[in-house]
Formats: C-alpha cells, sequence, structure tokens
C-alpha cells in the first residue's frame, strides 16, 4: 500500500477523537475527487457486485473508493451512527432518502462532482441508473463499525440485516 494510503498507528489508550463533521468529510472527499492521480488507478470494475476498497484509515475517519455498474445499488441502508459524506468523481448516479414521514421518498440525480454530506442517522439507497460506470469517494466518521439494511414497504422502511465489516 503506498505511504499516503496506510493507516495511521493506533491512537494511544484514553486518547478518543471526536469524529469529524459532516461538513469536514465532504471537504475530504471533495478534496480527494480533485487528486485523481491517488485513486484513479485502483479503481476496478466488477460485473457481480459494487467495488470497493478503503483509501484512507485514520481513528476518526476513513476514506473508500467505489465503483459502480449500470445497475448495481446498494439498497436501503445506515452507517451505523457514523457521519458520512460522499462525492461522485466520474459518471452518475441516483440517491433515494426518506426525508421523513411529512416529505416522504426524496430522489436526487446526482451528476460528476455532486456531493452529499450527513448525520449519523442517514439513511439512503444510491444506485446506478445510468448507461455508463460511475466512481465516488466516500468518507465516515467514525469509520464504520456495523451498518444495518432495510426493505421499503407500504408502511416505510423495515430492518432486515446488520452487518459488521467482517460482511465486507
Amino acid at each position: 500500500m503506498p505511504a499516503d494510503l496506510a493507516a495511521p498507528a493506533p491512537p494511544e489508550a484514553g486518547s478518543v477523537r471526536p469524529p469529524l463533521s459532516p461538513n469536514a468529510l465532504r471537504r475530504l472527499v471533495r478534496d480527494l475527487a480533485e487528486r485523481p492521480e491517488r485513486w484513479l488507478h485502483r479503481v476496478r470494475l466488477s460485473g457481480e457486485d459494487r467495488w470497493y476498497e478503503r483509501l484512507e484509515l485514520a481513528p476518526d475517519y476513513e476514506v473508500w473508493l467505489i465503483s459502480w455498474l449500470p445497475g448495481q445499488s446498494t439498497g436501503f441502508h445506515d452507517h451505523g451512527g457514523s457521519r458520512g459524506a460522499f462525492t461522485v468523481a466520474l459518471g452518475e448516479l441516483e440517491e433515494l432518502a426518506l426525508a421523513g414521514p411529512e416529505h416522504g421518498l426524496t430522489v436526487r440525480r446526482l451528476t460528476a462532482g455532486a456531493e452529499r454530506a450527513f448525520g449519523p442517522q442517514y439513511l439512503h439507497d444510491v444506485r446506478n441508473t445510468s448507461p455508463g460506470p460511475a466512481v465516488t469517494l466516500h468518507a465516515y466518521s467514525p469509520p464504520l463499525a456495523r451498518m444495518s439494511r432495510y426493505e421499503l414497504r407500504a408502511g416505510g422502511l423495515a430492518r432486515t440485516a446488520t452487518e459488521g465489516p467482517e460482511q465486507w
């Protein structure tokens, strides 16, 4: 692993860093997207499922690189209490999110350069409905420890599974 992508030493006992804000995470992925020489050569495409690789791991955040072929999606999921942000570096995606019972389902088209940042309770489904591949950069703080998956039903979202890092 290149030195600039290596994980730092673990924090000393008793030193816990507060999570980064969604806006700080947004700046992190935006800055990385503007430096494709750091990640473009790592991108792979997989016909079976989205391809992903963790690029950075620090005590208080992590960064992932994800590629998407047409038709690939995450399904509705949360981020286990972590804050997050992502940017579309190449291509375009669609994001579905529940904006609360009074607002219903929100659908956003995200083209190259689009950014999203969110708090620890955010649920969404990201999918590639375009005819070409897409590449995104994601940051989470604290690093992901678990994620729950949901199914959209007439009455709202129902949790169907919870995963830990061993499933990624």
